[in-house]
């Protein structure tokens, strides 16, 4: 049986985080981690996520770095529309190109450019009824763009069986406490 997962949340900018060496990114890629490695290893095979700056490319990073011991993940980037990312400077223009041409599977929903918003509701539409669960990367009490995820999730179970794990920011915390004990006790035998 196929097991997909869908994976979202925070941008970039919404968590504080504007480079590759933030400690803040080295903990959520390290949550990411270990949450994803106990979905494989419960049968998830296919890591579904977007192009968005932030969560999303940090979530197909994680994945792809994973195939070396998990070679039965799959990981798939879709995104709402053509030319998706266009409008980024050339950095994060690179750095998408980059993450997609490492993934599995690569495409837009709509083959459109952008123009209006029914793309991303169609969009969210697609990615609830092409997965069997959810992990989102959000805070209820921390507002962002991940709750119109949130909320469309929110309604989806409404009428189907469908999973969330939310990653708020006391796991964000937790794990942050975990990495900073980690980092204490190696550096102690070195």
């Amino acid at each position: 049986m196929v097991s997909r997962l869908w994976l979202t949340g925070y941008r970039s900018y919404e968590l504080g985080v504007f480079g590759d060496q933030d400690p803040k990114l080295l903990v959520i890629k390290e949550t990411l981690k270990k949450l994803l490695i106990d979905k494989i290893e419960n049968g998830t095979d296919w890591l579904i996520t977007g192009g968005q700056l932030g969560v999303e490319q940090w979530a197909a990073e994680v994945g792809v770095s994973l195939k070396a011991d998990y070679p039965e993940l799959n990981v798939a980037m879709m995104t709402p529309f053509a030319d998706f990312g266009h409008n980024w400077n050339e950095t994060n223009q690179a750095k998408y190109l980059q993450i997609a041409s490492r993934v599995d599977f690569h495409q837009s929903v709509s083959a459109q450019p952008y123009h209006g918003p029914q793309q991303l509701r169609n969009y969210q539409e697609f990615m609830l009824s092409h997965t069997d669960e959810a992990v989102l990367v959000y805070d209820l009490e921390v507002p962002g763009k991940p709750k119109y995820d949130y909320q469309a999730i929110d309604r989806f179970q409404e009428r189907h069986s469908y999973p969330l794990t939310l990653i708020d920011m006391d796991w964000l915390q937790e794990s942050a406490n975990e990495y900073q004990e980690n980092l204490k006790n190696s550096s102690q035998f070195d």
